[in-house]
């Protein structure tokens, strides 16, 4: 994506820590801290309080309890891939939360919508009756 962001994300206001990866790589990531970990305190960044309320109110399990967005990035061999891949995956959740959503119009069904559930909802009832009990 090489549009420029709305809304972007001051580096300095990022935490960032090295780890090492899990995963499959050999010695490698047995020995090399590759992995980042990215701390970012939603409420003392520098965003518009509206894009800080948005992001608050998302259901993100990568968003604790105090606000932190917590990100781990280990993808790549290196630490400076994985650190901009981190500040890019943490810059595309805020892009999303800075486009407005649509206001949702209230529709009403087809009239032909209507009469297939309700075929639908029969042929169903007739297939449980049939289940039951045999008179004779």
């Amino acid at each position: 994506m090489s549009t420029v962001p709305k809304f972007p994300v001051d580096e300095r206001e990022v935490e960032f820590s090295a780890i090492r990866a899990q995963g499959a790589g050999g010695q490698n990531v047995n020995k090399v801290s590759s992995a980042i970990h990215l701390r970012f305190d939603i409420m003392a960044s520098s965003l518009p309080e509206h894009i800080r309320e948005q992001l608050l109110c998302l259901s993100d399990s990568r968003i604790t309890q105090e606000g932190v967005f917590v990100l781990k990035a280990q993808q790549h061999r290196t630490q400076e891939m994985n650190r901009a891949d981190a500040l890019a995956r943490l810059q595309e959740v805020v892009d999303a939360v800075s486009v407005p959503q649509k206001a949702r119009r209230a529709t009403k069904p087809t009239y032909g919508s209507k009469q297939r559930r309700l075929a639908g909802k029969s042929q169903r009832s007739e297939i449980k009756s049939s289940r039951g009990k045999v008179n004779e």
